[in-house]
């Protein structure tokens, strides 16, 4: 191999990361001379150790998967919103956003990449390692290098892939560097089969000290996302993004629709599937209110015709042994740690700062969207919110419908809502809710409770020294503590909904109180069934495709038993019953009911906006007005504050240019064939 020197500038990004106990970036001067070789540096372990520590640093802020909007606006869609920023907010939601917003990701990718390549093409002259640590190490990489180009690729569309071997003459003249960008179906089996071949490097589990390092499972996963968006209809056929070209005026976008497609994503789905490593988290059921107020006796689903089945069979068969609401509670809120939760497939990690420390750094993790979750009293902003949408989507917890569902959006069944209250005469009717809640927010499915603050929720703060301050209720009415203008133009739920998932029932900022880890579910188990059972619904013929490692070939085509491999299991373990058999005999309510499974199953992961945009399902979904509860109505007239009300604040619009981020001007300098995202513009 031909030795190159190479400029050890770059900071290499520890602390988040298993590989170091350090806690802030390292600079590698403090280590190393201005210039080493290749090899030398490869050849010293901890040196390489150090290097892919960098390769996975790029993994955060802007490029983290679940987080609040700082660093990324991807977790806030049509099914949950922020106050604060509102400037900020209605930029986004207006396509105000321009060539300079949020352009961090594309330096922070590109720089993973190359330096990715460097840890691969090297690391095998270290001695150090035995030969399956360097397999390992190499896998990691790869897999890393393959992240890196898909989280470009989901947000920029297409994108340039730079040579592998990372031989590129860097001293050449501007113009020879410059590369166009790739096509969208040259960019989705690049990092497939890259996937593929860091799934044969790397190790199946981890430890618990190491579980942010990429897996078998990781890789085998990742890959079926990737090619589950490469067969859905923006990217598939798609000829209004036939402008969409590169510096040649080549389409970027298959023009040509190819249902084989759907038939690769389903295969690598039961990649994943078939290892029998991953299943659904579940948590045994409550007797006897032994867990306290905060972990209250399991509520078991009513018993129906259509749900009898699963409630007198144990998991996985059904839910007489298990807690609904606790097993989808607690997969998010720290309380389940990230190896005892045999759902997570890949992760950053868990919150890098202590218990109950508060970030002046400007970090927006998992933790602080959680802080702008909770109520003031809690210490927290009141200010991330869900939409009247988002709240009416949960099932009833025998599986039908709320009353009124979509009714303010002209597409309901014209049913009526539920009117009235919870009182004290008839409250064990109505459990888990509170006295004076709304009879809207009664007998709903599990997920509902461990993922929406209904107005009067309650916030245990059970960490709280103080125990008055324990199990307060927040209200949303105006005049209230946490009602419109109570502390801030800004800070208020504009639709009086709030958000619960995240958080955990010890959470508090206040009165002594700490915060509980969180970890960051950027891959589960849950989104590999969905994908599966997606992918086959829009199958009309059959196909053979090889399995990732070619040891076996699967024949796809649309099995209504195997779809509901993907669906049944998430619809137990949330207590709610199977789909009926004409939803899985129509293509067409299938995918309705799956795209409204995945709304909620995967609700404040960072799906809902990039799923909207590869169904081509935006242009209403993102466009339709926002509705909520009537927040300038009082206690007194609490009847008229849940009339569904349009948000003015909120405003909903979207344009074609929105499908895809735009691409900045500085890179368009730096790179003469790159080509703009239509829509958008290019420097003077």
């Amino acid at each position: 191999m031909k030795t190159k020197n190479i400029f050890l500038t770059v900071a290499l990004g520890i602390g988040a990361f298993a590989f170091s106990s350090c806690s802030d970036y390292l600079n590698v001067d403090r280590y190393f001379n201005d210039r080493m070789t290749e090899e030398k540096l490869f050849e010293d372990k901890k040196y390489s150790e150090e290097w892919l520590a960098g390769v996975y640093s790029h993994l955060l802020g802007c490029n983290d998967d679940v987080c609040s909007k700082g660093n990324t606006p991807h977790n806030f869609s049509d099914d949950m919103y922020f106050g604060d920023r509102s400037g900020l907010y209605r930029s986004l939601k207006y396509g105000l956003y321009n060539e300079s917003s949020y352009q961090f990701s594309w330096r922070e990718c590109y720089i993973g990449i190359r330096d990715a390549s460097t840890f691969i093409r090297n690391i095998h002259v270290n001695k150090d390692f035995s030969p399956k640590e360097i397999a390992d190490y190499r896998g990691q990489a790869r897999f890393l290098r393959a992240y890196y180009y898909w989280l470009l690729l989901r947000k920029y569309g297409p994108i340039p892939l730079l040579p592998n071997d990372g031989e590129m003459d860097y001293t050449a003249e501007y113009g020879d560097l410059a590369i166009p960008r790739n096509s969208y179906d040259e960019c989705a089996n690049y990092i497939a089969e890259e996937m593929a071949i860091a799934a044969g490097e790397l190790e199946t589990t981890r430890t618990n000290s190491d579980i942010n390092r990429a897996t078998r499972g990781a890789a085998l996963a990742l890959r079926a996302k990737v090619l589950l968006y490469a067969a859905s209809p923006l990217a598939n056929g798609n000829t209004e993004m036939a402008d969409l070209t590169d510096d040649k005026g080549n389409s970027l976008i298959s023009q040509e629709y190819d249902e084989s497609k759907w038939a690769r994503a389903a295969a690598a789905a039961k990649d994943v599937m078939d290892l029998d490593i991953y299943q659904l988290y579940v948590a045994n059921r409550r007797y006897n209110n032994d867990g306290g107020q905060a972990y209250p006796e399991t509520i078991m689903p009513p018993i129906t015709n259509e749900n009898r089945e699963y409630s007198e069979n144990e998991w996985p068969n059904g839910w007489k042994n298990i807690d609904p609401f606790e097993s989808y509670r607690s997969i998010f809120n720290g309380d389940v740690q990230p190896k005892a939760n045999p759902e997570l497939i890949f992760t950053r990690g868990v919150n890098t700062r202590k218990e109950g420390e508060i970030s002046d750094m400007g970090l927006e993790d998992i933790q602080v969207m959680v802080q702008h979750q909770m109520p003031f009293q809690m210490g927290g902003y009141n200010c991330h919110g869900i939409t009247l949408k988002q709240c009416d989507a949960y099932y009833m917890s025998d599986g039908s419908d709320v009353p009124g569902k979509d009714d303010c959006l002209g597409r309901g069944d014209g049913s009526s809502r539920v009117t009235g209250f919870v009182t004290e005469e008839n409250k064990d009717q109505y459990k888990p809710l509170p006295v004076g809640v709304s009879l809207q927010y009664a007998n709903r499915e599990p997920r509902f409770y461990a993922s929406v603050a209904y107005n009067g929720s309650v916030w245990e703060m059970t960490t709280s020294y103080d125990e008055d301050k324990r199990f307060y209720r927040a209200w949303y009415y105006h005049g209230s503590e946490n009602g419109k203008l109570a502390q801030s133009p800004d800070l208020y739920l504009r639709t009086g909904i709030g958000v619960k998932k995240f958080y955990n029932p010890q959470d508090s900022y206040q009165n002594g109180g700490r915060i509980i880890h969180k970890t960051e579910p950027a891959i589960r188990y849950a989104e590999v069934l969905l994908i599966y059972a997606e992918a086959l619904n829009e199958l009309s013929s059959s196909y053979e495709i090889s399995s990732w490692d070619g040891s076996k070939t699967y024949t796809i085509k649309r099995d209504e038993a195997e779809m509901a491999k993907g669906i049944e299991p998430i619809r137990i373990r949330a207590g709610v019953p199977n789909y009926k058999a004409e939803v899985y005999n129509n293509k067409d309510l299938f995918r309705k009911a799956l795209k409204r499974e995945r709304q909620i199953e995967l609700f404040a992961e960072g799906h809902r906006y990039y799923d909207l945009r590869r169904w081509k399902d935006a242009p209403e979904e993102e466009a339709t007005m926002m509705y909520g509860c009537n927040t300038n109505i009082g206690e007194n007239n609490r009847d008229l504050f849940y009339i569904p009300t349009v948000i003015p604040s909120m405003p909903s619009v979207f344009t074609k240019k929105m499908y895809f981020w735009p691409i900045s001007h500085d890179e368009l300098k730096k790179n003469s064939r790159l080509t703009q995202n239509p829509g958008w513009t290019y420097y003077d």
